[in-house]
C-alpha cells in the first residue's frame, strides 16, 4: 500500500517527466522550423558574363530564402574561360554556362554528371544611342569604315555571332575579339566601337547607353544556358538548393524580367 510520501514522490517524478518532454518537443520544433534544416555556409558560383544582372538578383533572393547561406561574389566571365578554369582545378559549387558546348567540356572532364537548361538568349547589334551610323542589319557591319567588335569564336556570344554571319554569307573583320560579352558592350558604350554583336539581355540591361538593332533570323543562333551543381562542390547542399531555385517558378520569373527566354 502506498504511503502519502511515496505518492507525492511519484507525482513529482511524473510532473518532471512531462516538463522534460515538453521542453524536448519545443526543442525539436525549433530545429525543424529553423535554419538548421536548410543549407548553410558559403556558396561559390561561376557564371557566364551575360548572366551578371540576373544572377546577382537571383543570389540576393536565394540568400533571403536561406539566411544561413553566404553567396560569395560571383565569378563572371566568358563560359569558355570559366570552363577552362574549372578543368584546370578552380574550385566552385555551381557552374552556369551561356552554351551547351562549354558545359559539355566540364561534363566530359568528370566535374559533373549532367546539367539542366534554365534559359535561352538571342543576339542583337548594339550601337551608339540614336544609331548615328544608320546600321540596320548584319550586312551593315561589313562596311569598311565601321568599327565592329565581337566575342572571340570560342566564347558562346562569338560562336552565335559567327553562326549568324556565316548563314547570311556576310564577312566582317572585327577590330577586336573579346573574351566575354561584357567587354564587347563596354567598347560600344565608350565609343571605341561603332557596333557590337551581343545578347539582347545585355542591351536591355544597358538602358539608354546603347540602342539595339534586331537581326533577321536571330533565332537560328539561340543559345541554351545550362547550369549544374559540381560533383566536388565544397557545399553540395547549398549548390543543389541554388540550382533548384534557378529552375523554380520564382527563379524563372527573375530571368524573364532580365529578358531571358524559357529553356
Amino acid at each position: 500500500m502506498s504511503t502519502p510520501g511515496r505518492r507525492a514522490a511519484v507525482i513529482t517524478a511524473l510532473v518532471g517527466a512531462l516538463v522534460l518532454t515538453g521542453c524536448t518537443g519545443a526543442g525539436d520544433g525549433a530545429v525543424e522550423n529553423g535554419t538548421a534544416d536548410g543549407p548553410s555556409g558559403e556558396l561559390t558560383i561561376f557564371a557566364a558574363a551575360s548572366l551578371s544582372g540576373a544572377f546577382d538578383e537571383l543570389s540576393t533572393r536565394f540568400e533571403e530564402q536561406h539566411p544561413d547561406v553566404d553567396v560569395l561574389p560571383i565569378s563572371y566571365d566568358g563560359s569558355s574561360v570559366l570552363a577552362t578554369q574549372l578543368i584546370e582545378g578552380a574550385s566552385a559549387d555551381v557552374f552556369a554556362s551561356a552554351d551547351e558546348r562549354n558545359m559539355t567540356k566540364v561534363i566530359d572532364a568528370g566535374l559533373t554528371p549532367d546539367a539542366e537548361a534554365f534559359a535561352t538568349n538571342t543576339m542583337q547589334i548594339a550601337v551608339a544611342p540614336d544609331n548615328p551610323d544608320d546600321i540596320d542589319s548584319l550586312a551593315s557591319l561589313a562596311e569598311d569604315d565601321l568599327l565592329v567588335v565581337m566575342c572571340a569564336a570560342e566564347v558562346p556570344c562569338g560562336a552565335a555571332a559567327h553562326t549568324l554571319l556565316d548563314a547570311a554569307q556576310i564577312a566582317v573583320t572585327p577590330v577586336s575579339e573579346e573574351q566575354n560579352v561584357t567587354a564587347v558592350l563596354a567598347k560600344v558604350k565608350s565609343g571605341e566601337a561603332d557596333a557590337g554583336l551581343v545578347y539582347r539581355t545585355d542591351i536591355a540591361a544597358a538602358g539608354d547607353a546603347v540602342d539595339a538593332v534586331d537581326i533577321e533570323g536571330a533565332e537560328q543562333a539561340t543559345n541554351v544556358y545550362p547550369l549544374s551543381a559540381l560533383t566536388d562542390a565544397a557545399n553540395p547542399e547549398a549548390a543543389e538548393a541554388f540550382v533548384a531555385f534557378v529552375l523554380s517558378d520564382a527563379g524563372q520569373a527573375v530571368l524573364r524580367d532580365f529578358g531571358f527566354g524559357a529553356p
